[in-house]
């Protein structure tokens, strides 16, 4: 397997919501674009789907490029306020705009 990247379900309040993560790639395939293309599949597929939004916790600087900005311009708040700019989020077509909401994992991450 060159990589893999993952799903699941997440909530602002009522509203669905995707959490991302984790995403890796093989050593042996790294710096080929496996994670860019895992990255624009799974952006692709959850926006074919009717999702509205995707939220990960990770470097910036990576995932910008992929259309992820800050939770907080979107006004989604993290489950926990130390991830700061590393919690972000990326809207995708069916997204509509609210009052602040905070995203919440699936529960069994809610444990962690």
């Amino acid at each position: 397997m060159a990589g893999h990247v993952i799903c699941t379900r997440g909530r602002l309040g009522e509203a669905r919501a995707l959490g991302l993560g984790p995403i890796s790639v093989h050593p042996d395939y790294q710096r080929r674009g496996v994670g860019s293309a895992l990255m624009h599949a799974i952006i692709g597929a959850a926006d074919a789907l009717g999702e509205s939004v995707i939220a990960l916790v990770g470097d910036p600087a990576y995932y910008r490029r992929f259309g992820f900005q800050s939770a907080s311009g979107l006004d989604i708040e993290a489950p926990d306020a130390a991830w700061g700019e590393h919690f972000q989020a990326r809207a995708l077509h069916t997204w509509t705009a609210g009052p602040r909401r905070a995203f919440e994992y699936a529960e069994p991450f809610k444990r962690l």
